[in-house]
């Protein structure tokens, strides 16, 4: 069985869960499939979660994931993650800015300006 959670469950960057519109959701769901549980629900909202994640990261060309990275202090892992994205856009001139500024952030200056000469070329 299939259930789609409506996007507005989640917000923010981190996809976080809505609680009002998520106990909403639920309450409809376990009224047209009463044999859910409620530790069912709790599995749906963290698949459900976990895809948004996934989602908001392609629709931001891989930079949702990286900022989340970044924010935790782990700058090589955000900066790991935007070359990962670059590989399978290599046009995409905001990720390239993106890489530049975190390059610039770790001390890489050289490298950043390079990141930021490379994504001018798709402007």
């Amino acid at each position: 069985m299939t259930i789609n959670v409506p996007r507005d469950c989640f917000s923010g960057e981190d996809a976080h869960l809505n609680k009002e519109k998520a106990e909403s959701f639920g309450k409809m769901i376990r009224a047209r499939y009463p044999w859910l549980t409620s530790g069912s629900l709790d599995v749906l909202f963290n698949n459900a979660r976990k895809e948004m994640l996934r989602v908001l990261d392609e629709e931001s060309g891989g930079r949702n994931v990286s900022r989340r990275l970044e924010k935790k202090g782990d700058l090589e892992g955000a900066i790991r993650h935007l070359r990962e994205h670059l590989e399978e856009d290599p046009e995409d001139p905001d990720a390239w800015y993106a890489l530049g500024e975190l390059l610039c952030k770790a001390g890489r200056t050289k490298e950043g300006y390079d990141a930021f000469a490379e994504g001018r070329k798709y402007f």
